[in-house]
């Protein structure tokens, strides 16, 4: 059994080369994003993978009280598909092996990306999107896409992530996206520590109107 005070974030940050113009933003909104969650009641740790054409694990299941300030270095090309599915995998088997006391109530899963899958090779769109559709029905994980030179809804929803948790922004909203993200998290986490079933909360997660609009929608 899990706790519902506890959460799991799990990033996966694109660092491509074409991340090069937005790099200080997604520094510094990754930043406050992280300060705003340890205020929030309740336990979380957090799990950091970048991407390019290559892919880096560069911490796993840190207490969030121990996360450092966030470094990219843009470079190569946009493997989305294999950071997702591999990002995907190896949580979901990491989460399998914890004692079932230890696992945390809610997985928020956050892919953030500024360009379009050009470059992997192990993975297919169907079968991310059949992963990331399963672990939401059935292991109830909150998962949202965050994309900027692209229709980040359309895009979402062929990875098999909803419409409602799929936000575009632009790249002088990055720091505007990051923060409405965090609001959303904010909310499952205190619907979930009230009691709310992981069903109800993922029903209830979604952007706004007004942040899809100072995302740049």
């Amino acid at each position: 059994m899990s706790s519902n005070d506890s959460s799991l974030f799990v990033f996966l940050l694109d660092r491509s080369g074409s991340m090069n113009d937005i790099k200080n933003d997604v520094e510094g909104a990754f930043r406050a994003l992280i300060d705003e969650q340890k205020a929030v009641p309740g336990s979380a740790t957090v799990s950091l993978h970048q991407f390019d054409d290559t892919y880096e694990d560069v911490f796993v299941g840190l207490p969030i009280e121990q996360v450092k300030p966030l470094v990219i270095r843009p470079r190569g090309t946009t493997a989305l598909l294999d950071a997702i599915g591999r990002t995907v995998t190896a949580t979901r088997e990491r989460i399998a092996a914890m004692p079932a006391g230890q696992r945390p109530g809610t997985v928020h899963l956050n892919i953030m990306t500024d360009g379009l899958e050009n470059a992997s090779k192990e993975y297919t769109r169907p079968a991310i999107k059949a992963l990331l559709e399963a672990q939401e029905k059935v292991d109830k994980w909150l998962i949202a896409y965050l994309g900027t030179n692209q229709d980040a809804v359309e895009v979402g929803t062929s990875l098999g992530i909803s419409p409602e948790r799929s936000l575009t922004y632009t790249s002088a909203t990055v720091r505007s996206a990051m923060s409405s993200y965090s609001e959303l998290t904010t909310k499952a986490r205190k619907a979930r520590r009230d009691g709310a079933s992981p069903d109800a909360v993922i029903a209830g997660a979604s952007f706004t109107d007004l942040q899809r609009e100072e995302a740049g929608n």
